[in-house]
């Protein structure tokens, strides 16, 4: 179980989140200031693991259908495309990591 959040770290998100926004007047458009943020704010490559096989995320991508983050999973030679969300991620963030954490947590209601 994580470790819960302070005022900053909630203050924090709530920037993210105002960053990732702005000039949005749709959930639809913010999903897609999120989606923008996050293929363009957190650095590839890193380690990860997925159902506990260690793979390297090459890249993160819209998801071709609906609203959604894929991570271009790279392991044994081959390609794979899963939701962000299936990824065990490392105990070491990788660079802007940050705004994953400020999607879910407006997902999850703390606008």
């Amino acid at each position: 179980m994580g470790r819960k959040r302070t005022k900053k770290d909630e203050a924090r998100l709530r920037a993210l989140i105002e960053e990732a926004t702005v000039d949005c007047y749709t959930e639809d458009e913010a999903h897609y200031g999120f989606l923008v943020s996050i293929v363009y704010g957190v650095v590839c490559p890193f380690k990860a693991k997925v159902i506990g096989e260690e793979v390297e995320v090459v890249d993160l991508q819209e998801a071709p259908m609906g609203y959604g983050v894929e991570a271009v999973c790279r392991t044994k030679g081959k390609e794979y495309r899963i939701n962000i969300d299936s990824l065990e991620w490392p105990k070491r963030k990788p660079e802007g990591y940050e705004w994953i954490e400020a999607y879910h947590y407006w997902l999850g209601g703390g606008r």
